[in-house]
């Protein structure tokens, strides 16, 4: 297992593995690396690795815009075990995996293939006992009502969240979709009566001032609501394979890195965000470990935020 950022030779940025005084920092890592799931390129199972290798370059971890770091804050749980050739069983074995750690720390979870947030949803809804919020970046809508055939995959996370009840339907946002799909599935989202900034809706917008308008109506939409727990989902295809190769669907025409990194700029701190994932980095199709660095760059801002936002004091309600 390899560390995420600066803490230790292997966990993420090199902070300490989860355990012992460890215990009662605030925020963890944790990774759940599955990739059973995917339907083009394999790989996944081993993003985590290869997120916790690209945070090292990251030094101290000193935030430029937060002016914070996630050091003495955050621990490392390494990669959750589970079983790896069937989805059923490794869902059943991730439930009381994540479950205590939930309860206990501020999550990101390193993937992994997206079929694993739909155990996360499921549990953070148990932890909180009301549906999410959610934030989705992706370049595919995962609204579909099978998985070739399959009753669950990757591709059907958002439409048996949303059948479940595990979100709050108006507060669903998807951002950068744009694969080929039938109008049912890639509008499904906001015929539920949620929020849908597609791919090209977004070009040639890369600043905050830029995305002003999108900025806004997510945050409206939160406030509108209440504000309920939310909960971040970022898969790495939402950017373009000009910044992120490495990855099992690649699709042309997506997002850039100043874009998304823009969005969490501004919300991270902003929001109500009670915990994220980031998925579907496949290392054998990276070039130069550019999707590895792009995710690792993304989770960090991503913790950076919401550390700044409890420095500040910013009424955190879940």
């Amino acid at each position: 297992m390899s560390s995420f950022a600066f803490l230790s030779n292997s966990q993420f940025m090199k902070v300490p593995a989860a355990g012992t005084a460890a215990d009662s920092r605030p925020y963890g890592v944790a990774g759940i690396a599955w990739d059973g799931c995917v339907t083009n390129r394999p790989g996944a199972r081993f993003g985590p690795r290869a997120i916790r290798e690209a945070s090292h370059m990251l030094c101290d971890g000193t935030h430029p815009l937060f002016d914070c770091t996630p050091e003495g804050q955050l621990s490392d749980h390494g990669d959750l075990p589970l079983p790896n050739t069937s989805l059923k069983d490794m869902r059943a074995a991730m439930a009381p995996l994540i479950a205590p750690l939930i309860a206990r720390q501020h999550m990101a979870w390193l993937g992994g293939d997206h079929s694993i947030t739909l155990p996360l949803l499921r549990a953070y809804k148990a932890h909180y006992g009301q549906p999410l919020a959610v934030i989705h970046f992706d370049a595919h809508c995962d609204t579909w009502v099978d998985h070739f055939g399959e009753e669950s995959g990757h591709g059907t996370w958002v439409y048996e969240a949303i059948q479940e009840g595990l979100v709050v339907k108006e507060c669903f946002v998807q951002l950068g979709i744009r694969s080929a799909g039938e109008r049912a599935a890639r509008d499904y989202v906001r015929d539920q009566g949620g929020l849908i900034f597609d791919a090209r809706s977004l070009r040639g917008l890369e600043s905050a001032a830029q995305l002003a308008p999108v900025l806004d109506a997510m945050q409206e939409r939160m406030a509108a609501h209440g504000h309920p727990p939310l909960y971040l989902s970022l898969d790495i295809d939402c950017l373009d394979p000009a910044f992120a190769p490495g990855t099992g669907t690649p699709e042309p025409g997506g997002m850039s890195t100043n874009q998304v990194l823009s969005i969490l700029e501004v919300l991270t701190p902003a929001l109500n965000f009670v915990g994220m994932d980031c998925v579907e980095v496949s290392p054998p199709y990276d070039h130069a470990e550019l999707t590895s660095y792009a995710a690792a760059q993304f989770v960090w801002t991503y913790l950076c935020g919401r550390m700044a936002a409890g420095a500040a004091g910013q009424a955190i309600k879940a």
